[in-house]
C-alpha cells in the first residue's frame, strides 16, 4: 500500500498531532507501507522525518499565534503529485485550507479518503473569542468529514459527541506510549536538586503549550493552592506560548523550562511525582499518557485520554468537566499524601503500557483497507459488474 498523509505538521515539530503521525509513520513503515506527505514548508528546511517522498506547500503563521502554521496549496498542484505517485487512500490529518484541496483533489481522482481528527477547532473558537464562529465551524466539518470513507477518533467519547453532530462512520483509533522512553528510569537526581527539591519532596508537573486553550487559569489557581498546603513543593511548567510571561509572573517560584527536547522531556516526567492537566481541548492528550508511563500521579478532567485510560482512584484521579473546584481539591489532597501518589503512579504506569504503538498501527491500516474497499465497492466498474 502506498499512504498520502496530509499534515500541517510533522516532526521534529513538538506538538501532539506531528507525534502521533510520526509514530504511526514509523510502524507503518515496519509493516511494509510506503508512506508520502504533504505539508508547508518547515520553518528550518529539512525532510519529513519517515517519509518516502513529501510535497511542500505556501506556509502561513496565524495571526497572533506564530507557533501554528497552516498549508495554502491548489488541488491541481495536488492532483499532479498524486498523477504521478498515486497512493493508495489518502489520510487527511487536517481539515484547514490545505486539507480542503486535499480533499478536493483526491475526489477528482477517485483515491479513498480517511480523515483524522486530531483538533477540536469548536473549542478553540471560544477560547480565542470567536464563539460566533463556532457553529459554522461544526456545519463545516459535519461537511468535510462526511465526504470521506471513515473518520477516525481517539477515544469513545469523542465518536458518540461527532456521531450525535450529524458526522457519520466515525471509528476509534487510540493512541499509543513507548514505555522506554517514558519510564520511571529516567528519574534523575540531579535535576530533581536543580529544582531545589530533595528525594521525598513532591515535584508538580504541567507539560503542555502555554496557551488560552489550555486552561491555564485554573493551573495557576490550582499550583497556588497545592503551595499553600505544601509549601515545600517545587512547581515545573515544561513548554512554551502566548501566555508564558503572564503564568510566569503569577507564579514566580515556579521552574518554567520553556520547550525541552525529548530525551530531557523523558527525564522531567521521571524526576516529578504528581502531573496535573487541566485542559479540556485535547483529543487525545499524548502528554497523559506521557506521565502515566513515567510513573506519575495524574490529576486530570475526566475527557479524552484521562476518561479512557484512568480509573480515578486507582490509577489516577479525574473529575467532572465543569467541576473547576473538585479538580483542585482532588489536586491539593493528593499532594498532602505522598503513598498515595506513589501507589497511583506505580499501576499508572501498568495502564499505560497496554497502549501499544504496534497494535494501533495494525488497527489503523485495517481501517485504510476498509477504505479501499468501500471505494471499489462503490466505482462504476463494480456496479456495471454487480448489475
Amino acid at each position: 500500500m502506498r499512504l498520502c498523509i496530509i499534515s500541517e505538521t510533522w516532526s521534529p515539530e513538538i506538538n501532539g498531532v506531528a507525534h502521533t503521525l510520526n509514530r504511526l509513520c514509523r510502524e507503518l513503515l515496519l509493516l511494509g507501507i510506503t508512506v508520502d506527505v504533504i505539508r508547508p514548508a518547515p520553518r528550518q528546511p529539512g525532510s519529513a522525518a519517515c517519509a518516502t517522498r513529501e510535497l511542500q506547500v505556501r506556509r502561513f503563521a496565524l495571526p497572533n499565534y506564530t507557533d501554528v502554521q497552516v498549508g495554502f496549496a491548489r488541488p491541481g498542484k495536488l492532483q499532479r503529485f498524486w498523477q504521478q505517485y498515486r497512493p493508495d487512500v489518502v489520510y487527511l490529518a487536517t481539515q484547514g485550507p490545505l486539507g480542503w484541496a486535499a480533499r478536493q483533489a483526491a475526489q477528482r481522482l477517485d483515491l479513498p479518503l480517511v480523515a483524522g481528527w486530531h483538533t477540536n477547532f469548536d473549542h478553540y473558537c471560544q477560547d480565542y473569542g470567536v464563539a460566533w464562529l463556532s457553529k459554522a465551524t461544526r456545519r463545516y466539518l459535519r461537511y468535510f468529514h462526511n465526504g470521506c470513507a471513515l473518520t477516525l477518533v481517539p477515544t469513545q467519547q469523542q465518536a458518540v459527541a461527532l456521531r450525535q453532530d450529524g458526522i457519520k462512520d466515525v471509528q476509534v483509533l487510540s493512541r499509543g506510549i513507548d514505555g522506554e522512553r517514558f519510564s520511571p528510569a529516567h528519574r534523575d537526581l540531579a535535576l530533581r536538586q536543580q529544582w531545589g527539591v530533595s528525594e521525598h519532596q513532591p515535584v508538580a508537573l504541567y507539560v503542555g503549550r502555554l496557551a488560552p486553550e489550555k486552561n491555564l487559569s485554573l493551573l495557576q489557581e490550582t499550583l497556588q493552592a497545592m503551595r499553600s498546603a505544601r509549601p515545600d513543593m517545587a512547581q515545573v511548567i515544561v513548554g512554551d506560548g502566548p501566555a508564558r510571561s503572564q503564568l510566569q509572573k503569577a507564579l514566580p517560584e515556579a521552574h518554567f523550562t520553556g520547550f525541552v527536547d525529548k530525551h530531557s522531556l523523558a527525564r522531567h516526567y521521571a524526576s516529578a511525582d504528581m502531573f496535573v492537566f487541566p485542559s479540556l481541548s485535547e483529543t487525545w492528550g499524548n502528554v497523559v499518557t506521557e506521565a502515566m508511563a513515567s510513573g506519575l500521579a495524574v490529576v486530570a478532567f475526566r475527557h479524552a485520554a484521562s476518561a479512557e485510560l484512568i480509573h480515578s482512584g486507582h490509577n489516577g484521579i479525574t473529575v467532572a468537566t465543569d467541576d473547576a473546584l473538585g479538580f483542585q481539591h482532588a489536586a491539593v489532597t493528593l499532594c498532602q499524601h505522598p503513598a498515595d501518589y506513589a501507589r497511583l503512579g506505580r499501576v499508572a504506569r501498568l495502564r499505560a503500557l497496554e497502549q501499544s504503538w504496534t497494535g494501533i498501527a495494525e488497527q489503523f491500516l485495517r481501517y485504510l483497507h476498509h477504505a479501499q474497499e468501500a471505494r471499489h465497492a462503490s466505482s462504476p466498474a463494480c456496479r456495471i459488474r454487480s448489475s
